[in-house]
């Protein structure tokens, strides 16, 4: 199962169920009528002492000392092919494409460009952010394929869910700090710029920010044994005990770490275009500005395409659960989160296209040129093009007396 929570609704009134009183009681009879209908299971019957949970979720759930048992719907959604085949094979493309692309985004960022600017070190910070997720989806991927049974322990799991979320909102405030410094670049070009320093401040409190935003990740239960499948889930279940904490958490950081990123991106990149647009420019450079636009389009429409599915669907989700109200849509929103991933892979390639730099670096680099050896290079490409431009040119240098960088008529 996709990172999320299955929650579900459910009566306790047996005597090795551990009861646990909700902040509001609601009585759900036709909810326990369509259980004690159920002919697979032998669901314990409501009786004027059992407690009335509304848990939402799928069907029902009822949480014991050993774990949790759950209804036949829930099953079905942990044995369908779209939790144990689909979601799996979407992350091993993700691990495959991701994991050289972003490894070799850090090494040019980081030891192939040698004069560092504030985009650079933007962008080296995302794709840390990405490599750090990746190492990771291997456990994942055998949690998947095994039946979304985790057999690796609570301390990593919780480890791996905490890079997950991670990875989504240091991925959104990072795009966010680059749409600004891009818009800063553009409206304020000889003044004020964005230092090295700064921007090397900015990404350590992003760090630091982020490490705080998911360290609550840590603190209640993510793996929860499914007695009636025997398998233990990796946040796919919410303990009924424990389910105010992660609904006020990710409504939380769904408007910090979702809806305040994609404002800023939202307002910042417009007045960038605005900008561009309006800048007086001469044919040679009508290209760069041609291509600026265009990146920029690209990174707002994969930022809009890789986090607003995912992160609307989270909200909307643990809104559901607050309210007490079933989820329908459970298996789009897995979905979403699992293709929000897929930016991980796709940062490196819009690195590509966006920076004749960082393409100039990777080609040296998969082709083993040292940079010494590149600029070497790029040094004895120049003069054989000068030369046959001083050779076609009716009027030459040395007739001219002109001095050699004065362009000839």
């Amino acid at each position: 199962m996709e990172v999320g929570s299955l929650v579900l609704s459910g009566q306790c009134c047996s005597e090795d169920i551990q009861y646990y009183q909700p902040a509001q009681e609601i009585t759900m009879d036709y909810q326990m009528d369509a259980v004690a209908n159920d002919s697979d299971y032998d669901w314990p019957h409501p009786t004027k002492n059992s407690t009335d949970f509304v848990l939402s979720g799928y069907d029902v759930e009822l949480e014991t000392k050993e774990g949790v048992r759950v209804s036949h719907v829930s099953m079905s959604v942990l044995n369908s092919s779209l939790t144990s085949v689909f979601i799996p094979l979407i992350y091993i493309i993700i691990f495959i494409v991701g994991l050289p692309t972003n490894a070799m985004a850090i090494w040019v960022f980081l030891i192939r460009i040698k004069k560092k600017h504030p985009a650079s070190i933007l962008l080296a910070n995302l794709a840390l952010a990405d490599l750090l997720f990746i190492i990771w989806l291997p456990m994942k991927i055998h949690y998947h394929f095994k039946g979304n049974d985790w057999t690796f322990g609570e301390p990593l799991c919780k480890v791996l869910v905490g890079f997950f979320y991670g990875n989504m909102y240091c991925s959104t405030i990072l795009i966010a700090f680059i749409s600004v410094q891009r818009y800063w670049a553009v409206t304020h070009p000889l003044s004020h710029k964005l230092t090295n320093r700064v921007t090397v401040c900015v990404s350590v409190c992003v760090w630091i920010v982020v490490w705080i935003m998911t360290t609550p990740l840590y603190l209640y239960d993510q793996t929860v044994k499914v007695t009636n499948l025997n398998i233990t889930t990796c946040h796919d279940i919410t303990r009924p005990s424990q389910l105010n904490f992660p609904v006020g958490y990710f409504l939380t950081m769904g408007i910090l770490g979702y809806v305040v990123p994609c404002l800023v991106c939202v307002v910042a990149y417009p007045l960038t275009f605005r900008s561009l647009r309006k800048s007086e420019t001469d044919s040679s450079s009508s290209k760069k500005k041609k291509k600026a636009i265009i990146s920029m389009v690209i990174v707002l429409v994969m930022f809009l395409v890789c986090f607003t599915p995912s992160n609307i669907m989270l909200m909307v989700h643990y809104s559901l659960l607050s309210l007490k109200i079933r989820n329908h849509a459970y298996s789009f929103y897995i979905v979403a989160l699992c293709l929000g991933s897929l930016n991980s892979c796709l940062d490196p390639f819009v690195y590509y296209f966006i920076s004749d730099e960082f393409r100039e670096h990777v080609k040296n680099t998969l082709k083993c040129r040292s940079e010494r050896s590149a600029e070497r290079m790029k040094v004895s490409f120049t003069p054989v093009k000068t030369s046959t431009l001083s050779s076609s040119t009716p009027t030459g240098d040395s007739q001219s007396g002109s001095p050699p960088d004065t362009p000839q008529p």
